[in-house]
């Protein structure tokens, strides 16, 4: 009798198939398999958007009771309403094929362009300095910045993935910086650096797998830190924050500890007082209004003291799931679109949530970003949810992937898997 074969073409009756295997063989046989990139990126998307939910409740359950919300849930019934519209969007966005793509990225990012502009006009509102958000009504703001992010994203996918890259590799160039200008300006005209910080990363991880000469990749970023420097240094807020990260505890009056360091040091009481194990789910006292923005981007400093080092660790091991299911997607795609948009999302995301964990504890100045799929905002949320379902639909066109997933969902075997069974009679 011919060898009988399961779906993912391993032997039922050999004692290496796949419910035989070792634990590293094991894990090995399942990293190969043609769904594996589709799977890291959900999975790890879903439980950083579920846990980010429960900690914006803990984090903002005190303040949404005595800000006026009437409620301890007001700020998290808001938080997982866009969750609901984000996922959505993500699943819809997860089903497109490649025709879709080229397309989509360029009416997307005008649209993102001149809603960015509407910031600059009477329709924008100014909150902690940054004139970044445009009032829809009921109290609602939208922050256009984060959706200038996944369509810039995409949109420089498609540039640099066009077929005259090799041959007008100075024009592509131009067109790419060009549209890093015309985001990047828009953000700064708004006093936003921390969000254009993060549009000129994610610029340059799609520019570093481009087809484009590598000293392209050297020159820009050459200049970037040029720009960022001279923004830095011509703001006397911004050289505040960096002199208050780099002032010590013996010189805390010289660094304004109830000014412009009270933000870092609350946070880093907060990751004190956590320990390993936390002082437990919603018992935080850095939350009873010392800490600000303690749901928004300091909301790290919270999961320290309430869940400490263990929960600390869990946040950072999911980002370190998503980065992976990122980069595999980026590196296995057949085309350039994918590879470049995909990368381009890893160092966008990966990046703002190592910025923003970074400034929690103190390795650099407060820059004003969120952690990404964590914290309160629903632009932000909407927006990483949306570039979730691009790196999925593109994952689904990995060799196997779409099939895979397919007979995963409807629990019955292809009917090729099926004529093997029966030695080629279906």
């Amino acid at each position: 009798m011919g060898e009988r074969t399961t779906a993912d073409g391993a032997g039922e009756g050999r004692a290496d198939g796949p419910s035989r295997l070792g634990p590293v063989a094991g894990l090995k046989h399942a990293l190969s398999l043609p769904a594996t990139s589709f799977v890291l990126v959900l999975v790890s998307v879903l439980a950083l958007t579920g846990f980010g939910l429960i900690m914006v409740l803990s984090a903002s359950s005190i303040t949404a009771y005595d800000g006026g919300e009437g409620s301890s849930f007001g700020i998290v019934a808001r938080q997982a309403a866009f969750a609901v519209v984000g996922l959505a969007m993500m699943l819809v966005l997860s089903r497109l094929g490649p025709r879709w793509w080229r397309p989509l990225a360029w009416v997307a990012f005008v649209l993102a362009l001149l809603l960015q502009a509407a910031t600059l006009t009477p329709l924008g509102v100014e909150v902690n300095g940054s004139q970044s958000w445009i009032k829809v009504g009921g109290g609602m703001r939208v922050q256009p910045a984060e959706f200038v992010k996944v369509a810039f994203a995409l949109w420089l996918g498609a540039v640099l993935s066009h077929e005259a890259v090799r041959t007008h590799a100075l024009r592509t160039w131009g067109t790419a910086v060009g549209g890093l200008a015309a985001a990047g300006g828009l953000i700064m005209l708004g006093h936003d650096l921390g969000t254009a910080m993060m549009v000129f990363l994610l610029f340059m991880g799609a520019l570093f797998v481009s087809d484009l000469p590598i000293v392209a990749s050297f020159g820009t970023a050459a200049a970037g830190a040029g720009a960022v420097a001279l923004f830095v240094l011509s703001s006397p807020n911004r050289l505040r924050r960096i002199a208050a990260s780099l002032g010590g505890r013996d010189d805390a009056s010289q660094v304004d500890l109830l000014g412009a360091h009270w933000q870092s040091a609350h946070g880093e009481y907060a990751l004190a007082s956590g320990g390993i194990f936390g002082v437990g789910l919603g018992a935080s006292r850095e939350k009873w209004s010392w800490l600000p923005e303690a749901h928004n981007d300091f909301i790290f400093a919270i999961i320290g003291e309430e869940l400490g080092l263990v929960g600390s660790l869990l946040v950072v091991g999911l980002f370190i799931l998503l980065g992976w299911g990122l980069l595999r997607v980026s590196l296995r795609a057949a085309d350039p679109l994918m590879r470049i948009t995909s990368m381009a999302v890893f160092m966008w995301i990966i990046g703002q949530a190592a910025v923003n964990v970074a400034v929690v504890i103190q390795l650099l100045p407060v820059i004003g970003v969120p952690l990404p799929y964590v914290s309160y905002g629903g632009s932000a949320l909407i927006a990483n949810l949306i570039a979730a379902g691009l790196v999925l639909a593109f994952a689904r066109q990995e060799p196997g992937a779409a099939d895979a997933l397919a007979w995963r969902r409807s629990r019955r075997r292809p009917l090729s898997i099926l004529a093997r069974r029966s030695g080629g009679r279906p």
